[in-house]
């Protein structure tokens, strides 16, 4: 199987802006936080945690309330893999859940 591989680097926020409209997002702060925390694991670790993994690294960084499932939900309804990433600009997750 050929995929191509999703070229991360061309991303940026206006690009990001367009991709969550058509995903009925607008975003606030509080998205791109999240956003650009997890292009920063992407770009630093060439991964794509799942979100047990994700929560965990977000508890390094972010207050306890924003740490959890419902927090991300209440942002990205379909979930980090399926919104998330695609917002951030990153390929899809390799991971099943």
């Amino acid at each position: 199987m050929n995929k191509k591989k999703k070229n991360t680097k061309i991303w940026n926020i206006k690009l990001a802006k367009q991709i969550a409209k058509k995903e009925s997002i607008i975003l606030t702060i509080e998205h791109l936080e999240i956003i650009y925390f997890i292009r920063d694991i992407y770009n630093k670790y060439k991964i794509i945690p799942p979100n047990r993994m994700l929560l965990k690294l977000m508890k390094k960084k972010f207050e306890k309330k924003k740490c959890n499932n419902i927090y991300i939900l209440s942002l990205f309804p379909k979930g980090i893999n399926k919104q998330a990433n695609k917002i951030a600009g990153l390929p899809k997750s390799n991971i099943c859940l």
